[in-house]
């Protein structure tokens, strides 16, 4: 080789900087590319730096190339020197499993919809409908929260009577007179153990479900189920002291004592 063959040479010669730069791709990728077997990796020069060739810019574009249209790096090793006929048995292999995974982030895509609507994912049209009203005409997000959650646990035990029991609760939710008082329970979560409106709302509370009970002729469902009925009680923050005496109250007055 004469002194010009020998400086062309030279001259043809990349550092990988330049060999990123030329292909398009960061110097982390090439030795990325290097860890995982698909390049060579060149010797040093006598100043320490590695020098690809020509034939390393196009070892570089194939493995790009493979890469950007999808082909995992796993299988761009068995695809570089690959016969025509299994490249193309191959790259048909990784189109079905492109396909395959396009269908899966479709599927989750929809997941995230659902997610997007809220309790819908969780629980029947029905008892959401039932939350969107005690939404509407007030009700804090923390009781809201409450309400929900329970749903949630009594929909997973009882499917198929969930949505007739929260429709039997929607049509309620109507009446102003439950409004007030759902309105008045909510507010008194907050209230002192030792508040007197307790007694009031007891009181309101009791005539109220008596009222209603004779209008139906039967008294409002109710779960009995210990493990349901457990779980739903042992939530966190479901009740206070307020409410906890509340509820006694109305279990007095129910009883006649």
């Amino acid at each position: 080789m004469n002194h010009e063959q020998a400086r062309t040479a030279d001259a043809s010669m990349l550092t990988i900087g330049r060999l990123a730069a030329y292909v398009g791709v960061t110097v982390r990728a090439v030795r990325h590319y290097h860890q995982r077997g698909l390049m060579t990796e060149p010797d040093r020069d006598v100043s320490g730096y590695r020098r690809y060739d020509a034939q390393a810019v196009v070892d570089l574009i194939r493995i790009k190339t493979l890469s950007d249209a999808g082909v995992p790096l796993a299988r761009v090793g068995e695809l570089l020197d690959a016969e025509p006929s299994r490249f193309s048995e191959a790259i048909t292999e990784i189109d079905k499993a492109l396909t395959e995974r396009i269908r899966d982030l479709e599927r989750q895509r929809g997941r995230i919809a659902e997610l997007a609507a809220g309790e819908r994912l969780l629980l029947p049209g029905e008892v959401v409908d039932y939350l969107d009203a005690l939404r509407d005409i007030g009700v804090s997000p923390r009781t809201v929260r409450m309400e929900r959650d329970a749903w949630i646990l009594v929909a997973a035990r009882f499917p198929a009577d969930t949505p007739e029991w929260a429709k039997d609760k929607l049509s309620t939710a109507s009446d102003p007179e439950f409004q007030r008082i759902y309105l008045e329970w909510d507010e008194a979560f907050d209230w002192d153990r030792s508040d007197p409106r307790l007694e009031d709302l007891a009181d309101a509370t009791v005539a109220y479900a008596r009222r209603s009970e004779q209008d139906r002729g039967e008294s409002e469902w109710e779960i009995d189920e210990p493990l349901t009925v457990a779980l739903v009680a042992a939530q966190p923050g479901i009740s206070s002291p307020a409410w906890d005496r509340l509820d006694q109250l109305c279990r007095d007055r129910m009883s006649g004592s």
